[in-house]
């Protein structure tokens, strides 16, 4: 795996979004920000676009994308930035570089606007990104195509609210203890807790509740936790998994995204036969939910070998922090040209495609 030398006629204009509403929006700051400084300059023409609390979309200058927060930026965008009517977005960028995380940037709705607009994008189609983005969806799914995936119970609002001792019961009888309670469709570990007797469900429930009207039940893994990056769209390719190392039970979002708070290994500490497996795992659920351009797919090496999905990261983290760029490292890409690899792949599939994406 390396990168091609082929140079194109003029710089492509890459829109690069950031920012969006969700509990993720200050790590797509991050992301948007990495991406910027490592795209190639003699190939890519990089615009900054920020996407409001509203979802408006603005181009800002410099001065406000080297900003602490979201928040920073937003005070300062009507006198420093410039906005772009969702209609005018074609005629000002080529491709959107998408640094968006989860709801309303990872789930399909973004992908949606962009199909309805005209304008290429990096990443899945709409409804690979809106099943990557929904863990219980996601998981039948893979179940179906022979994947292991964690056993999971669903539990509506409105169930928790009409009977929460049935649930709870179902719980213990299904799951048992310990367990891993989150809201179905979040990411950066927001409202994950690790449950160890029925008395915890209650408060554990609560605060998913908070970020969706479903939340999961899930049985707790034992073994290695490990994440495995995935390029292309019709033959994908597994770069070099990671092991994450958390500093507590469940991995947080400090430890994802903290410098010097998680520790994350590449390769991951496995012998090459489980690491070979580990790969292919990847490689099977890209291919399984119809991902493209590039995921990140987070699995559980079982103690007794078999190799679990969690879940796939359909718009992974793309800070400095993030093993993305060290598993691309291992197999001798640089971020430049890791970049230059999805937003190429971006551009053919979307001038194959007939329909959205």
């Amino acid at each position: 795996m390396g990168e091609t030398g082929d140079q194109y006629p003029k710089k492509i204009r890459v829109g690069i979004i950031m920012g969006g509403l969700s509990s993720e929006k200050e790590v797509s700051l991050e992301s948007g920000r990495n991406i910027f400084s490592k795209i190639d300059r003699r190939r890519y023409d990089p615009i900054p676009i920020f996407m409001d609390g509203r979802a408006a979309l603005w181009e800002i200058p410099l001065k406000l994308l080297m900003r602490n927060s979201t928040c920073d930026i937003a005070e300062n965008l009507a006198d420093e930035a410039k906005p772009i009517p969702y209609e005018s977005l074609k005629a000002a960028v080529d491709v959107v570089c998408l640094g968006l995380h989860g709801k309303y940037g990872e789930d399909g709705c973004m992908q949606g606007l962009l199909e309805l607009l005209g304008v290429p994008y990096t990443g899945s189609g709409v409804l690979a990104s809106a099943i990557g983005m929904d863990k219980y969806v996601c998981r039948r799914i893979l179940e179906i195509n022979g994947i292991d995936v964690p056993q999971t119970i669903p539990v509506p609002r409105r169930r928790w609210d009409a009977d929460g001792k049935a649930v709870v019961e179902e719980i213990v009888r299904g799951i048992g203890f310990p367990c891993v309670v989150k809201p179905c469709r979040e990411g950066c570990s927001t409202a994950v807790k690790k449950v160890v007797a029925a008395e915890g469900l209650p408060a554990a429930l609560d605060e998913a509740f908070l970020w969706d009207n479903v939340a999961l039940v899930e049985e707790y893994l034992a073994g290695m936790e490990v994440t495995c990056g995935v390029l292309g769209a019709d033959a994908p390719e597994a770069l070099i998994p990671s092991e994450t190392i958390p500093t507590t039970d469940v991995l947080s979002l400090e430890d994802k995204f903290l410098y010097g708070q998680g520790e994350n290994k590449t390769p991951a500490r496995l012998p090459a036969e489980q690491i070979e497996k580990v790969r292919e795992t990847a490689v099977g659920t890209f291919r399984a939910l119809n991902l493209k351009g590039y995921a990140r797919i987070d699995m559980f090496m079982r103690e007794d070998g078999r190799v679990a999905v969690l879940e796939p990261n359909t718009l992974p983290g793309m800070t400095p922090s993030t093993v993305l760029f060290h598993q691309a490292a291992a197999c001798g890409i640089t971020p430049a040209g890791l970049i230059d690899r999805i937003i190429r792949s971006a551009l053919e599939v979307h001038a194959h495609k007939r329909g959205p994406l």
